[in-house]
């Protein structure tokens, strides 16, 4: 087994830290190779722990019990109090509680509950009603509406100032974003479709204000976000001495800036990013404030290389922290004199941790390994706790001290390593090659473990291919796709023009045209991998999930019999059936670039499939909320009308990841399908 540390919190001091462990939660010392102790009594055995957190002052703690899903990131829980031996549920009122958080001073918990906001006193037991219109598919106070949810990744869509005496939300308005319905069966009589609010590119959006609620008074204000309500206010937080700072961000998303709140109602742009494409989405770790004048930006604009910078917020600009021919891809920790972050320094398919003090002077590597490392940080970065693996070799967690100093080992992946070592598995070779265009392109390619060169081998492309991403990285992985190197195939990929950590110019040229130049790449890959003396020209394959059906099926009509066989799993197939906020960043709204929805859509070149030499197959989760069955049904209408043949694998009642059901039988399909295709 790949060796992980699961719920991994730092304590307040530092020096502790607790994770989950057989369904507890076990505090352990930093420093300390001595028996953890367990933190929840005996009154809360039988909890199934989904998350916890701790008050302030760290004398309760709030778990969350259970999970009812939503969508990909939310989700209603049982929260549970535990205080010393006592275990209690919390919440009376809540009929499906979520987002829950303790206040700062640890007094009450905020939570959402069927789209309103509500404050519980945890002395008094009573709970306070903050909102009182939510409703579903209408109005939501709180939490995120679902393109919100998916694309800035959050989902609790409030913060407490530091003093805990206000409260600022974002309440979203969809009433006038179109409705989706999405049909389940779940083994009843009478099917439901399941309806809920999905703008797809170019459609309105939710009208999203920024409100805060003072607690004393009980006066709730409107925040003036601009004239202006087609755009995007991802984030919202308060700086350290308490003003309340959002995110603004236009719907081009090509213009960036944040805003903060003086205490006498006054606004100021204390920073502002634009670029001729977009600006990358942000997240958590785009802008962190340090204290009460010094925030860090981590930013592409300026060089073409995502680095860190210091700004004033009295000044502006203090000092360009990183720079260099590469990327800084997370910051990791902040104290008031250095920051801890991962980069690419020493390669784009590598992941380093760094230090460098906050005017960009004495930089230090502090990971030693050549491979992929993630990084939890210890609270005032006294520690880490780092995971490192490489193609070569799986997880080894450790924990080290905020220098880079080894303390001790966590975890290590030893029967998985005894397992790989007896079986002889061979590991990702990792190469370039040039396209017929010019382009220099990473890539991989597994062999089996008895390869002959004066043999020919089938090949399984595998890919993603989507903006920013990147499926070439030294870091250990095991899919479907390993069953096949024993099986006598080659497994092979490459990370062609609009992927990641190569610079803003190598990500940013597929803009305005999705799929034209991701395709060119994945056939050149194709056309290279068939010029090798041991691989079989003819028996060429590639496969891909969500962006990567998407490719899948663009190669499979466009390579023109080039692939013997294509699965497409979850595929977009018309950029006009996707979101907003995804679609519209980097293929600009479609009332503006019809071109860039239409030309390299599946649906709309689906008579190039070459059915006699390319066997094609679909995968679709018919609950898939993310990229809609309609994708798949809609391209099985135009493959019908052109008359192709292909087949179809359909999941009912399963999600985007054919959860909760058929994970494996959607893999073990693909390898068998392979096998007899390919």
């Amino acid at each position: 087994m790949n060796a992980r540390v699961a719920g991994i919190r730092s304590m307040n001091d530092g020096e502790h830290y607790t994770v989950l462990e057989d369904n507890n939660i076990v505090c352990y010392a930093y420093a300390d190779e001595g028996p953890g102790r367990k933190l929840l009594p005996a009154a809360a055995a039988g909890l199934k722990i989904t998350d916890y957190a701790f008050s302030p002052d760290e004398r309760r703690i709030l778990v969350a019990s259970g999970c009812n899903p939503i969508y990909r990131h939310s989700y209603t829980t049982d929260y549970r109090l535990v205080e010393g031996s006592a275990c209690r549920p919390v919440l009376p009122e809540a009929r499906a509680p979520r987002d829950a958080s303790f206040s700062p001073d640890g007094s009450s918990i905020l939570y959402s509950d069927h789209n309103d906001l509500y404050l519980y006193d945890i002395a008094s037991g009573r709970t306070r009603r903050l909102t009182s219109d939510g409703e579903w598919n209408a109005v939501i106070n709180g939490t995120t509406d679902w393109v919100y949810e998916e694309e800035f990744g959050f989902t609790r869509a409030y913060a407490f100032s530091p003093d805990s005496r206000r409260i600022a939300y974002l309440r979203f308005d969809e009433r006038n974003v179109p409705m989706m319905q999405m049909m389940r069966f779940d083994g009843q009589l009478h099917n439901e479709a399941f309806s809920f609010k999905y703008p797809k590119a170019g459609d309105p959006n939710s009208v999203v204000q920024l409100f805060v609620v003072d607690l004393d008074s009980g006066r709730t204000e409107r925040i003036d976000t601009g004239a202006e309500t087609d755009q995007y206010l991802p984030r919202i937080g308060f700086t350290p001495d308490g003003r309340l700072w959002y995110h603004r961000i236009n719907r081009r998303q090509n213009t960036f800036e944040v805003i903060l709140c003086e205490p006498h109602g006054a606004q100021r742009t204390i920073y502002e990013e634009r670029s001729q494409q977009y600006v990358e989405r942000v997240d958590d770790s785009t802008v962190t404030f340090i204290d009460k004048d010094r925030f860090l930006v981590r930013q592409e604009s300026l060089t073409g290389f995502m680095h860190l910078y210091l700004y004033s917020i009295r000044s502006g600009p203090l000092a360009q922290v990183t720079k260099g021919d590469w990327e800084v891809t997370e910051v990791v920790g902040v104290t008031p004199k250095r920051v801890w972050f991962l980069s690419t320094e020493t390669s784009p398919l590598r992941r380093n941790l760094y230090s460098v003090a906050l005017n960009g002077k004495d930089k230090r590597r502090l990971t030693t390994g050549e491979g992929y490392y993630t990084i939890v940080p210890g609270k005032g970065m006294k520690y880490y706790i780092a995971t490192f693996s490489s193609a070569a070799a799986p997880n080894r967690v450790e924990i080290c001290t905020g220098e880079g100093r080894p303390v001790r080992t966590l975890a290590v992946s030893t029967e998985l390593e005894r397992e790989l070592a007896a079986s002889g598995r061979p590991v990702k070779e990792f190469f370039t090659f040039v396209t017929e265009r010019g382009d220099t392109l990473n890539a991989y390619m597994v062999r089996p473990r008895d390869f002959d060169p004066s043999k020919r081998y089938p090949v399984l492309l595998t890919q993603y291919s989507g903006p920013g991403s990147q499926t070439v990285a030294d870091r250990w992985s095991l899919d479907w796709e390993d069953a096949l190197v024993d099986k006598g195939y080659i497994v092979a990929a490459t990370d062609g023009r609009g992927t990641g950590f190569r610079g803003e110019k190598f990500k940013k040229q597929t803009y305005g045209r999705l799929g034209a130049l991701e395709v060119e790449d994945q056939l050149s890959f194709a056309r290279h991998m068939a010029s090798q003396p041991w691989v079989d020209a003819g028996r060429i394959g590639i496969y891909g999930w969500s962006f990567g059906g998407f490719m899948a099926a663009s190669c499979a009509l466009k390579g023109l019999g080039l692939f013997k066989m294509a699965i497409a799993v979850a595929p977009v197939t018309s950029w006009r059936y996707y979101d907003t906020i995804y679609t519209e960043i980097y293929n600009n709204l479609p009332q503006y670039n019809a071109a860039g929805y239409d030309d390299n859509a599946p649906i709309r070149f689906a008579r190039l499939l070459d059915d006699r030499r390319t066997r094609l197959l679909l995968i679709h989760g018919m609950a898939d909320d993310n990229v809609h069955f309609q994708h798949t049904a809609e391209f099985a209408r135009a493959l019908n009308r052109a008359g192709k043949r292909y087949d179809m694998m359909v999941y009912p009642d399963q999600n985007h990841s054919m959860l909760p059901d058929d994970t494996r039988n959607v893999r073990q399909k693909m390898i068998d399908y392979t096998l007899e295709h390919l």
